[in-house]
Order: C-alpha cells, then structure tokens, then sequence
C-alpha cells in the first residue's frame, strides 16, 4: 500500500485545530450577536461555517486515528 504524503500526526493536529477553530467562531459569533440558537435561521451562514470546520475536523481526526 502507498505510504500518505502527510504523517499522522500533521493530519491529527490540523483536525484539532479544525475543531478549535470552529468552537471559538461558533462562540464569538455567540457573544457577538447575541444569537446562540443553531436551528434559527436568522444567522444561517455562520452556522454553516461552524458546521463545515466542525465537519471535516472530526472526518480528518477520525480519518488520522484509524488510518493504518
């Protein structure tokens, strides 16, 4: 089997950071517009955003642990 262009560890710590990134974009988006509610459709686009990073953060880190 081919080896991957990236080790483990680079992948892993990028999914972390994935994942980071989208708990504090989901809370300053919080704090900053008062709009805490994921199922409003008022602010729409930036869950979608927190749902994306959040998305492929937990795929890659799971992707990274299970990889052989």
């Amino acid at each position: 089997m081919a080896e991957s262009a990236y080790p483990k560890r680079t992948i892993k710590i990028f999914s972390l950071l994935l994942i980071v990134t989208a708990v504090v974009f989901y809370w300053v988006w919080g704090v900053s517009y008062d709009s805490w509610n994921i199922f409003s459709a008022d602010h729409m686009g930036a869950y979608s955003i927190f749902v994306v990073l959040l998305g492929f953060g937990v795929f890659g880190y799971l992707l990274s642990r299970y990889q052989k």
